[in-house]
């Protein structure tokens, strides 16, 4: 058995939620890079170079990439070997986003309430947390800081079986498509496939943070993400939405088990201004 205490988890968490403010996802910048160069469209090719002017001068000037600076999304494998000193987990997470958002000069979004009392918390509290526990005795904390303009665009349905693949593909394009300039392309989508209704909207943000440019180790996703990447591409939409060849950066898909009635589905978009970091502990 192995003891964590609760400020071995709060200070390099809050210093991941600092950094993946300012310093763009490795993988994302990359496929930046390279994107500027397949670009067909004139203005495209600007935009690109200015988000990557943008991500140099955050960096180096270490300011937010975004004015925007997300609801606190985390995903933790939680070791079975591993037990949590002082605190929850809940409070610990928040404490951490409460401090990285005060000291990195953080724009706080979270509200009380969606209805009856639409106040700012004013420190960015309550973080998201899912949860999954695995063999071992190490933490692993994975960070995203997700902004609202691509989660509002972000849509989930009940297909029927008998929708199959073509209508996966068809519902994916519909939602990038209606999505447009609001989300600020180009988009990383996370793709959830399977489970039920109340979990598929998760797999869809689980996915966002798998590494750009590492394909699905299954053949089958890993197939369909690259053919889902191409027919997105060929929308049009474009970077910021102005036109162009790279609406999309990559497609992810995380997908499970689900029941031989159902086909839940779920798209999730992400912003060129993918920021996300992760810790092991």
């Amino acid at each position: 058995m192995r003891l964590i205490h609760a400020q071995e988890i709060i200070d390099p968490v809050k210093q991941i939620c600092i950094s993946s403010n300012y310093i763009l996802d490795e993988g994302t910048l990359r496929i930046l890079k390279s994107s500027r160069n397949k670009e067909s469209s004139d203005m495209g090719r600007y935009v690109l170079e200015e988000i990557l002017d943008n991500a140099e001068i955050a960096s180096q000037e270490s300011m937010p990439l975004c004015q925007d600076t997300g609801v606190s999304v985390f995903f933790v494998k939680w070791g079975q070997e591993c037990v949590l000193e002082g605190m929850s987990l809940q409070e610990v997470l928040n404490e951490a986003v409460r401090q990285a958002y005060q000291e990195g000069f953080l724009r706080k979004s979270l509200l009380r309430d969606p209805i009856f009392d639409r106040s700012n918390t004013g420190d960015n509290t309550p973080a998201l947390i899912h949860l999954e526990q695995v063999s071992g005795d190490k933490v692993e904390i994975t960070f995203l800081a997700k902004g609202s303009g691509a989660d509002n665009c972000s849509q989930l349905t009940m297909l029927k079986p008998s929708d199959g693949l073509e209508g996966v593909k068809g519902f994916i394009l519909k939602v990038c498509r209606e999505a447009g300039a609001s989300s600020c392309p180009p988009w990383i989508l996370g793709i959830g496939i399977g489970g039920t209704f109340d979990t598929v909207a998760g797999l869809a943000k689980k996915a966002i943070v798998r590494d750009i440019g590492v394909p699905h180790k299954d053949p089958n996703y890993a197939k369909l993400e690259e053919e889902i990447l191409d027919e997105v591409n060929l929308l049009g939409v474009g970077p910021q939405g102005l036109g162009g060849n790279i609406s999309a950066l990559a497609v992810l898909i995380e997908a499970k088990p689900c029941h031989a009635s159902s086909l839940p589905v779920a798209v999730n978009i992400q912003c060129h201004s993918n920021r996300k970091g992760m810790v092991v502990i």
